[in-house]
């Protein structure tokens, strides 16, 4: 893997400090590649600096390619406040569709290979079986209509690129599901969990791993990825709890009461379900990921060896 990410030369990951950002710069460190790196405001996670880099800024992400010619783009950066882009829609718009469609069109005159990741939100959530690529997308909500449409400008671009559509997206740090629960879990006996809402949880790590196998294997185009098995946040929630407990990480589970979505109002709507059907990756890449029980057990692991 190393050797041939090297051979085409440096590497750039956007978004080095967000929560793909941070898996995808330990997954090449793995590898023995440096990236170069671009934040938001030049500052990673762990005090390591980047070059600055704002997405809402036009032709800013263009110009940092064009200026940096990298072989490979990593692209882990979005806008991801899903009920605060209702009310953003032109920022959203801008850093999910148009900041993609620049960077298709400068990694091809640069000769760069674009990865770059999408949602199960381009979907409106009224499936019966597991979505596969080739399924009429229908957005629901601001977030989603615009990450559509950044997949839409990076394919019109003419670039070579792999974009995933990834779905219930967590880690052990970052600000996510899984660390919400644990929080909120430690200050109260009892919690509503939306129950209706269908998908399956998917880390991090894995997704970092899983894609840049991918790109050496020679994906190219949309493809999605997701773990085996499905779940509601309800049941997942129960899971985090049942695990935290078992690590020592909680002292007690609270009570977790299934509620319905008409019942916990947002102001973006959130699809049903988000179940993907990754069968597509298996059968170019030879790529499958495990169940998602065991990727939540391996990121409460973590949790628990750093406590």
């Amino acid at each position: 893997m190393s050797a041939t990410l090297l051979d085409r030369g440096p590497v750039l990951l956007v978004g080095a400090d967000g929560q793909l950002g941070t898996e995808l710069r330990k997954a090449l460190a793995a590898r023995g590649v440096v990236p170069l790196m671009s934040a938001l405001h030049g500052r990673l996670p762990d005090g390591g600096s980047a070059r600055a880099c704002d997405l809402s800024v036009p032709g800013a992400l263009a110009a940092l390619v064009a200026e940096l010619k990298p072989a490979v783009v990593l692209n882990a950066a979005a806008y991801t406040a899903v009920d605060r882009a209702e009310s953003e829609p032109a920022l959203a718009r801008r850093i999910n569709a148009d900041a993609v469609g620049e960077l298709g069109a400068v990694a091809r005159a640069v000769g760069a290979v674009v990865v770059h990741y999408s949602t199960d939100y381009v979907f409106a959530g009224d499936g019966s079986r597991p979505y596969r690529e080739d399924d009429a997308p229908g957005p629901v909500s601001v977030y989603g209509r615009t990450k559509l449409e950044g997949e839409q400008a990076l394919a019109a671009s003419g670039a070579e690129a792999v974009t995933f559509r990834l779905a219930w997206v967590y880690a052990a740090h970052s600000a996510n599901f899984l660390r919400t629960m644990l929080r909120v879990g430690a200050e109260r006996e009892h919690l509503r969990v939306v129950a209706d809402q269908i998908g399956a949880p998917t880390p991090a790590h894995w997704i970092a791993d899983a894609s840049l196998r991918a790109l050496e294997a020679g994906a190219r185009g949309l493809y999605h990825l997701a773990p085996q098995g499905e779940t509601s946040w309800h049941a997942y929630a129960e899971a985090i709890f049942a695990g935290a407990v078992s690590r020592g990480l909680l002292p007690r589970a609270p009570v977790v009461e299934a509620i319905a979505s008409t019942e916990y109002p947002t102001p973006a709507a959130r699809p049903a379900w988000s179940v993907l059907d990754s069968g597509k990756l298996a059968r170019d890449a030879g790529l499958r990921l495990g169940h998602w029980r065991k990727g939540l057990d391996e990121v409460l692991d973590q949790l628990a060896t750093a406590s």
